[in-house]
């Protein structure tokens, strides 16, 4: 299963939870608090999601690998490149 069928899955057990919930069925009777938390949990949950969201674009970015040899790799093919359109006339 991919990541995004994970989060669907999940994103889809939380909201039937909660619309079973927030919809108060004839048999279920929640009290007053509870139904005061319950109703903008989705946007707790929105918000929760963003925070996640930018701390793991954060950390990744912090964390980020230097490719030494792809990096002398890339300078040589330019160089190559460079000598190849210096033979056809063109100058820099």
């Amino acid at each position: 299963m991919t990541k995004l069928g994970q989060w669907l899955c999940g994103l889809v057990l939380l909201g039937s939870a909660w619309a079973a919930l927030a919809l108060a069925p004839p048999g279920l009777r929640l009290p007053a608090p509870y139904r005061q938390a319950l109703l903008p949990l989705p946007v707790y949950l929105l918000v929760a999601f963003g925070c996640y969201s930018l701390a793991t674009v954060g950390y990744r970015l912090a964390t980020f690998n230097d490719c030494e040899e792809a990096a002398a790799e890339l300078q040589e093919h330019i160089s190559a490149a460079r000598e190849d359109l210096r033979r056809q006339g063109l100058r820099f």
